[in-house]
């Protein structure tokens, strides 16, 4: 599949980027790339992850280049962005550019586990560096996992041990899913499954989506209906969840008792959604811009992302994981961090991570990065007391609770 630069590469954005290199003299241009970091975001820019992702992972990308201070240590900084349309074909297609023609030292976000597990690959060959924050199959710290690759954000694990697990001590018992057909869902149908069987429910059967692409979700909703379980697990995201929930009211399923879990909800689904269709909902995020004072001084900050939404947990690992990343930079040097993605990956699991974003803590050797999950419950219209107030707390799944345990998902990268 041939792609055209332009629709590759959309221009250089960020707090610093390179002039034009065409008038410098040569040994001058080779000193300016060589003191540059190139940071290329990834992600739907245009689909049904746009707004979890998309030109808001880009925005919160330049804040992080911004206040990281980077630049006053006379380092430049270029940040691009391309779309993926959510196909490993394209993902894949646009990495390899990058790399081999464009000089990117790090790619970010990267929501579909289908395009983020390629993209990993990719970047394994190359010895550059991922930092993923938008795709969640677990496997990305198990038995996919690589040198070169920092999971950041959230993975099937922790909404599955979030979500799922607080839906079975409520007595959800029986479960039917409607799991959206690629490595994400068939992810995270999975990594549920395995927490409703440990609490002794039983999943009574499921189905399998077309991705992307399927808007209508009725007859998905009526075999579920019909399989007679206590709760519908959606195994999807964005879009799909969106729509799954709103023809799930129309059909007043739960009118009957039934539950619905919506798997992977997002702050901006639930602002799609509106209070009165989402309330009652059970979501696990590991950021919501009204936790706390600092999540709170974080998005007063950043502002509305595009399209006037609050920033999205996808976007604020997107800040968080750069952030992070030039401070590994500052600390290991351009020439080294450029050198070996996989270097610079060790000296970022060797440091402390602290953002406003997610607060304090740490990456794994296995490139989980660790913090605290929260469990939310979506409240009602006459709750909420203005816009973008949605959730209430329920409860704080501690950092080290709330991720797979580093011995249970076999990465290569542990040691037994």
């Amino acid at each position: 599949m041939s792609l055209d630069r332009r629709s590759i590469i959309k221009g250089a954005v960020g707090a610093a980027t390179l002039p034009a290199l065409g008038g410098l003299p040569y040994r001058s241009a080779r000193a300016q790339a060589a003191n540059t970091i190139r940071i290329g975001v990834l992600n739907d820019q245009s689909g049904l992850y746009r707004d979890i992702s998309g030109p808001g992972s880009t925005h919160a990308v330049q804040m992080a280049v911004r206040e990281s201070g980077i630049t006053q240590r006379g380092i430049n900084v270029e940040v691009v962005q391309a779309d993926h349309q959510n196909r490993p074909d394209v993902g894949s297609t646009v990495a390899r550019q990058w790399y081999d023609q464009n000089g990117i030292d790090v790619i970010v976000d990267v929501p579909t586990s289908s395009v983020a597990l390629a993209v990993s690959t990719i970047t394994r060959e190359k010895n550059k560096l991922f930092i993923n924050s938008g795709a969640a199959t677990s496997d990305l710290t198990g038995s996919a996992c690589s040198p070169n690759t920092i999971h950041w954000t959230y993975d099937t694990y922790m909404l599955a041990k979030g979500t799922g697990g607080a839906m079975v001590a409520a007595g959800g018992r029986t479960w039917f899913f409607i799991t959206a057909d690629y490595a994400f869902g068939h992810a995270l149908e999975r990594d549920t499954t395995a927490f409703v069987n440990a609490a002794g429910g039983r999943v009574l059967g499921g189905v399998r989506t077309p991705f992307p692409g399927t808007t209508d979700f009725s007859s998905f909703l009526q075999q579920a209906q019909r399989s007679r379980a206590n709760v519908i697990g959606l195994a999807n995201a964005g879009g799909d969840t969106i729509n799954s929930i709103k023809q799930a009211a129309e059909f007043r399923i739960t009118r009957g008792g039934t539950k619905l879990a919506g798997l992977l909800v997002f702050v901006t689904d639930v602002h799609s959604l509106g209070l009165e269709v989402a309330q009652g909902l059970v979501v696990t995020e590991s950021f919501y811009w009204d936790l706390n004072d600092r999540t709170r001084a974080f998005t007063q900050r950043l502002g509305a992302t595009p399209g006037n939404l609050r920033p999205s947990m996808v976007q604020a690992g997107c800040y968080s994981g750069v952030l992070h990343y030039l401070k590994a930079v500052a600390d290991m040097g351009v020439a080294a961090a450029k050198a070996s993605g996989a270097e610079a990956a060790n000296r970022m699991k060797a440091m402390p991570t602290s953002d406003d974003a997610f607060g304090e803590g740490t990456v794994r050797p296995d490139g989980r990065k660790v913090h605290p999950a929260y469990l939310f419950e979506v409240k009602t219209p006459a709750e909420s007391r203005g816009a973008w107030d949605y959730y209430k707390l329920v409860s704080t799944i501690p950092a080290n609770e709330a991720f797979r345990p580093i011995t249970e998902g076999g990465c290569s990268l542990v040691r037994s």
